[in-house]
């Protein structure tokens, strides 16, 4: 994990900055443009839109802390007919570096975490959460990005979900979301990285590739679910027309591989879109893209089956003093997330955050996603099914360095054909938190 991401900034760093094209004349340059640094737009740079809001923002920075939670789950087993609840208890030590110079900007995030569960000791579960994102502007016009994340856990809650608020970008997803499989051990790695060079005043070319896999050490706690990895490549033009709009095009790429070689999914895609990004302001942005997607699937023992489908993003991004406000809509064929076989998928998330006072802030978030199965031969057994979630949480904030959080989260999956999901359709939580929270400034 962490070797693959030095490796690729060691090897990255030998390449040779070569020859940097200068801005053009003025006249090719809108007015007020000259001179300024393009930035890459939603729909190509795969980033999660900023949630923080007013002074939480923080940069050169070593955070740490401490968290103490307990919850109550209204369905962590079922048995005779019906779920069984129980109370959990958890500890969580965290540890953030944020870091910037004149030409790296680097953000990495740790967090173990162990939980008890007061009836079902059997169900205690020790968590891993890591993430690294690095920004290196190897010239004025070259820019590599990449970013990491890892996750180890075994309940509903705590899993990372590609449609949580904290996760909303303006591109559309390489992978489905999927069915999560409550309390079943479960682990999932992605990375990217991604090259854009600015070769003009107003012109900007890139490409990237992606990693993901997701395992299930115990299969006999997933039935009906499986492995998967995915990988993939895409390209892509960027034009400015002016200081708030960008219009450009990319290309996508992706193979996705799920469960064991004798009934394995091979599904790959190839998608043609064109964006349009526009800047209302320093707070607000608005990214569409679409296109044509092809698709090829196959799984034994049944013939491969290929086709043409829409490839559709919508995306909106507010920020201002206290206030954060990301949403966002996609449509494309996709794979992995722990389903065997390809899907026509279907997803909305929104998160909102209010900084109410100085002291009480409120976050409220949510998401849908459906997925059908594109192969009529295979959605007689494995038809798919959806997923909708929700979030709401208040925030108290205690002197300095404390913070006592109350919320509600409640995820409901209809997978029918999964035996890991039918038996606990609906699950509900109910948490209270206090954290202790440190920072130290970096550098000046």
């Amino acid at each position: 994990m962490l070797m693959r991401a030095c490796l690729s900034i060691a090897l990255l760093a030998t390449f040779p900055c070569f020859c940097q094209v200068v801005p053009a004349a003025a006249g090719d340059v809108p007015a007020g443009e000259e001179g300024t640094p393009m930035v890459t737009p939603p729909p190509v740079s795969g980033a999660a839109y900023p949630t923080a809001t007013g002074n939480e923002m923080r940069s050169n920075y070593l955070r740490g802390g401490m968290t103490f939670e307990t919850a109550y789950n209204n369905a962590v087993e079922y048995s005779t007919g019906n779920p069984s609840a129980d109370v959990t208890y958890s500890i969580r030590p965290t540890i953030a570096l944020d870091r910037t110079t004149t030409r790296v900007h680097q953000t990495l995030a740790y967090s173990p975490g162990f939980t008890f569960y007061q009836r079902m000791s059997a169900y205690n579960e020790q968590n891993q959460d890591f993430s690294y994102n690095l920004e290196y502007r190897m010239s004025e016009y070259l820019t590599f990005q990449m970013r990491e994340f890892f996750d180890k856990s075994s309940s509903v809650f705590n899993q990372e979900n590609p449609y949580a608020g904290a996760t909303i970008s303006g591109s559309t997803q390489s992978t489905v979301a999927g069915a999560i499989a409550p309390f079943a051990d479960r682990m999932s790695n992605a990375v990217s990285g991604e090259v854009s060079y600015q070769v003009s005043a107003n012109r900007m070319i890139g490409g990237g590739g992606t990693s993901t896999k997701l395992n299930y050490p115990t299969s006999s706690e997933v039935p009906g679910l499986c492995n998967s990895d995915s990988l993939g490549g895409s390209a892509f033009y960027n034009l400015r027309l002016s200081r708030s709009q960008y219009i450009g095009g990319t290309y996508q790429f992706s193979r996705f591989l799920s469960c064991p070689a004798s009934t394995q999914s091979d599904t790959t895609t190839h998608a043609f879109n064109l964006f349009y990004t526009l800047y209302l302001r320093h707070a607000l942005s608005i990214s569409l893209l679409g296109g044509p997607e092809h698709y090829a699937t196959a799984q034994a023992p049944n013939p491969s089956f290929a086709s043409w489908a829409p490839s559709v993003a919508a995306s909106v991004s507010w920020q201002a003093g206290r206030s954060s406000l990301a949403a966002s809509y996609s449509r494309s064929v996709s794979a992995g997330g722990g389903l065997s076989g390809a899907f026509d998928s279907n997803g909305v998330n929104a998160h909102a955050r209010w900084q109410l006072t100085r002291s009480w802030a409120i976050d409220l978030g949510g998401s849908y996603e459906s997925n059908r199965n594109v192969d009529s031969l295979l959605a007689l057994s494995n038809p798919g099914g959806h997923t909708a979630s929700g979030t709401v949480l208040l925030q108290r904030k205690i002197g300095a360095n404390t913070v006592v959080e109350a919320g509600y989260q409640r995820q409901h999956q209809r997978y029918r054909s999964i035996a890991a999901i039918s038996a606990l359709p609906d699950n509900n939580r109910a948490y209270v938190s206090v954290s202790y929270q440190f920072e130290r400034p970096l550098g000046r």
